[in-house]
């Protein structure tokens, strides 16, 4: 491969993984401005997100000389339940807490995954990890107070479960390495669309929703394949740094659609997630950089 060509790989999977965390930004905004209610809007994102990340692993088995078994098992079945709680208790955050909240939350997944490694696997954490962790967590604390006696606690308790069980299934996928993660993900999202046709009713909605719905699940389809082709075009290191990005592109976007403010212990919370979140990814890009120099 000459030069050129390696750095136009790059350039695209710079493209591709920003794109996505773009993509991934206008989550909140969305799911507020669909008047159904979360188990709703979760059926209908997650089986059209299902259905067209299922043609896509389909079509990557059809490139592949050898393609790998779909079988989940009961590992892959596990991540599956694991991965519909999460949709579930995403979609509901932010129903009842602002975007900015859910957003800055879910930055910490790195540092929840890092202990659960730690317990499950032993893995090592480094010292760096642990004091960015520190800072994020405080910076959570923060934020999760000031939504005491305010009606935001519901909301963030549900985005730290939602971090916590995305923390969990990261984990697992590298436990799991012979379990299909791809397909797992497809089949919870099949699991939510089950759920929703037993207690609710999913097609009481507007013709305006239906359509909202169904661009949320092409869009979350459209981010998840972005983010899987283009974190193979670049260091690992990197793509978690770009994908970082995905914080800041909600709480704008959650700024710029909804004209939502969080309060001000909100952002100095979040200040410090941020802050966090991006030394911890910017060090590691820094130390990546120059082992390949």
């Amino acid at each position: 491969m000459t030069p050129a060509d390696h750095t136009g790989e790059r350039l695209l999977g710079i493209l591709l993984v920003t794109g996505a965390a773009a993509i991934f930004g206008l989550a909140g905004v969305l799911t507020r401005s669909v008047d159904a209610e979360p188990l709703v809007i979760s059926c209908w994102r997650g089986l059209v997100g299902a259905l067209l990340i299922t043609a896509y692993v389909f079509w990557q088995r059809g490139r592949a000389g050898s393609p790998k078994s779909m079988r989940l098992g009961w590992r892959g079945w596990l991540m599956a339940l694991i991965g519909a709680a999460n949709s579930l208790a995403f979609i509901a955050a932010f129903k009842y807490t602002y975007v900015a909240n859910v957003a800055i939350i879910f930055a910490t997944a790195p540092f929840l995954a890092a202990l659960f490694a730690w317990l499950l696997m032993r893995e090592g954490v480094r010292s760096q990890t642990m004091l960015a962790a520190a800072l994020s967590l405080t910076g959570v604390g923060l934020m999760v107070f000031s939504g005491v006696g305010n009606g935001n606690l519901l909301g963030d308790g549900l985005a730290l479960l939602m971090t916590a069980g995305s923390a969990l299934y990261t984990v697992l996928i590298r436990a799991f390495r012979d379990t299909p993660a791809v397909w797992a993900g497809a089949v919870s999202a099949f699991l939510v669309f089950a759920l929703a046709w037993l207690f609710t009713d999913p097609l009481a909605i507007s013709v305006h929703d239906a359509l909202i719905l169904v661009g949320f699940g092409v869009s979350f389809a459209m981010a998840s394949v972005m983010w899987t082709e283009g974190a193979r075009l670049i260091p690992s290191a990197e793509a978690g740094l770009l994908g970082s990005a995905e914080v800041p592109f909600a709480v704008v976007f959650g700024w710029i659609f909804l004209t939502e403010i969080p309060p001000v212990a909100s952002m100095v919370g979040g200040s410090l997630v941020l802050l966090a979140v991006f030394a911890h990814a910017g060090r590691d890009w820094l130390q990546a950089r120059a082992r390949t120099v």
